[in-house]
Parts: C-alpha cells; sequence; structure tokens
C-alpha cells in the first residue's frame, strides 16, 4: 500500500532523529525523499548508502508520494499538510497543528494503536510531555482506571528546539565566564535558573503546554472524565524530560503492583531502587526511545493515590520515535 514515503523537516533536530531511525527499521520502500525549506536546498542527505538531494517542501513534493512523515513548525503544517492530502499522501505530523482535530486521530502506538486507521490522511503525534506520562498512565488506566493527575514537568532546553540548546550552553559559558549572553529562545536565563512558563497563556492562568497535557490526554485516553492539573517547568538540562506524577485510581494500586503494571507494559523500563539510588535521570535516558519510571510510592495523602517519577527522551519518543512508530502501525496494518 505504501511505496514511497517522504521525510519533511529532515535537516531539523527531530527530522534527523526520524532519518536515523527509518534507516536503522526493516521498512523498505521504492522511493523515498527528503524535503526542508529553501535554505537546505542544495545539501544532501546519505541514507542506507545512498547519497539523496535535499528538496523544497512544496505542495508539488508530494506529487507520487504514498506517506510522510512530518516535523515542522505548526504555521509549516498548516500549510503544506492538507496539500500533501489532497494529492493522496497520508501524513504522520508530529507539530501541534492538528493534534486537537476532531477528524484527526492523536496516536501513541503503545496505548491507542486502533485510532491510526481512523484518519481522514492525518495521523498526529502527541506533545513530548504528553507522550511519556501517557504511556506510563495507560497500564494503570487499564487496571485500576485513573481519576485524576497532578503532573509537574522539568523540561530540558531541546524541547525548545536548536536555539534552546544554544541558549543554554552559550548561557551557561558565559554565567561561568562572568560575562553576558543575549538569550535568543528563553524570555530569561536558564543557567542556573528554572523558568515556570513553556509556551503562552491559555486557560485560567495555565500555559498551552499545561492545556497540551490535559486535552491531549483526554483524546488519546478516550475518557474526558479524567481530571489533569499540570505545572510545566523549563530546566538548565539539555535533553530529556522529567516529570512527577501522581495519579489517583478508581480501584487502589499498590507499589508492587504498579511495578508488575509498568515492567509488562511495552515501552516502558522501570528503575526503581532508592536504598541503592537507583532511579531515572535525564543523562540515562538520553538517546533511547524507552519511557523510564522509578521512584515509586504510595501517595501518604490519598488511600487511592499513586506518585512515580517519569523520565524520556523528548526528542526521540516524545517527537521522532513515536511518528516514526504510527509509520511502522500503517505498514503492519490494523492491530489485532
Amino acid at each position: 500500500m505504501f511505496r514511497s514515503l517522504a521525510v519533511v523537516g529532515a535537516t531539523g533536530a527531530v527530522g534527523r532523529i526520524m532519518v536515523e531511525l527509518l534507516e536503522k527499521s526493516a521498512l523498505q520502500f521504492e522511493k523515498i525523499k527528503f524535503l526542508a525549506s529553501k535554505r537546505s536546498v542544495g545539501k544532501t542527505l546519505t541514507f542506507r548508502g545512498q547519497e539523496y538531494p535535499i528538496e523544497e517542501l512544496r505542495p508539488e513534493a508530494f506529487d507520487g508520494v504514498d506517506l510522510a512523515v512530518s516535523s515542522t513548525p505548526d504555521e509549516v503544517a498548516r500549510e503544506f499538510i492538507p496539500e500533501a492530502v489532497k494529492r493522496g499522501c497520508v501524513v504522520v505530523d508530529e507539530s501541534a497543528a492538528w493534534r486537537m482535530d476532531p477528524d484527526v486521530p492523536l496516536v501513541i502506538p503503545e496505548v491507542n494503536p486502533h485510532a491510526a486507521f481512523r484518519h481522514k490522511g492525518i495521523i498526529a503525534s502527541p506533545n513530548c510531555s504528553t507522550t511519556q506520562m501517557v504511556v506510563a498512565l495507560k497500564p494503570l488506566h487499564d487496571y485500576g482506571r485513573v481519576k485524576r493527575v497532578v503532573v509537574s514537568t522539568y523540561q530540558a532546553a531541546s524541547g525548545a528546539g536548536v536555539g534552546g540548546t544554544t541558549d543554554l550552553i552559550e548561557g551557561t559559558r558565559a554565567y561561568l565566564e562572568n560575562r553576558p549572553y543575549q538569550y535568543t529562545t528563553f524570555a530569561y536565563p536558564l543557567a542556573f535558573n528554572l523558568i515556570p512558563q513553556i509556551g503562552s497563556p491559555k486557560h485560567a492562568g495555565y500555559t498551552s503546554e499545561e492545556m497540551k497535557m490535559v486535552l491531549e490526554t483526554r483524546k488519546i485516553m478516550e475518557d474526558e472524565s479524567i481530571q489533569i492539573c499540570a505545572t510545566c517547568v523549563r530546566v538548565p538540562v539539555a535533553n530529556s524530560h522529567s516529570e512527577t506524577i501522581l495519579v489517583e485510581t478508581e480501584k487502589k494500586i499498590t507499589v508492587d503492583k504498579a511495578r508488575e503494571l509498568f515492567a509488562s507494559f511495552p515501552g516502558i523500563v522501570v528503575v526503581d531502587d532508592l536504598p541503592n539510588k537507583k532511579y531515572p535521570m535525564p543523562m540515562d535516558c538520553t538517546g533511547r526511545d524507552e519511557v523510564f519510571v522509578g521512584r515509586i510510592r504510595e501517595d501518604l495523602s490519598s488511600p487511592n493515590g499513586l506518585v512515580f517519577w517519569c523520565v524520556s527522551d523528548n526528542l526521540r519518543k516524545g517527537a521522532a520515535t513515536n511518528a516514526v512508530q504510527i509509520v511502522e502501525l500503517l505498514i503492519r496494518g490494523k492491530p489485532n
């Protein structure tokens, strides 16, 4: 069914990881092309030993393309993805442009693979902070039904793109050398600091990033009754987002049962040995495709509450890996 593939945004931070994952995968296409903005035209990209030119992202580039995986700014996605669909292309989109469109499924393959096959040409991949949380919530929800979630995120600089990483590195260097640095991505210095705002102001004092976690989680879990309170914070970490997640469930889940549920769920790795100082940390999770869970404990303030720590590489499972997994899901066909 899918004989040709386009990678959109192939030269970006997430796009490069998509290319790497596709290269290592067992997926085979008769034709593959790599699209990016005009400034990347003229460059080449090596894929499975063959050199490919970077082509300009324009509507005609999707002619003859069956499937595309895309990572672009939201406004670019809004402009070009409908053009791809008009030409008969199915698009897996990593941007936020289509996530809450009622006609567009929002998919995490471990959580709601069935939704992918309801598409009308576009399938959305969730926000990075939402993805790792929902992967961790899913086994708990299946066993004990999640009623309420309180989540605080500790989000890495790379979540703001290449500019965010540059700001962290150069800002830290400038701080240590006692010289000024003009931040270009963040409104305040990130080095030796925390910024308790990610995204723009939205509903009732919450930011757009926080509301994404609320709305996207309910859509993916197909349960509008789940109550979610999110606080999203940018921290001086290069890569991999961390989250403290408090969950209240209808049915009590013990710590031992939670460990069992997490360990048996695809895509989750449990690292939970507090006496021996073993728990997930960003430095250990970067470059990995799984969601890591540790510090699992009962909530002392709630009879059916559970608290845990969750870390995942935001550029991989939070973005590129999830999108490529959706591509693999589509090619395999409907889940059993």
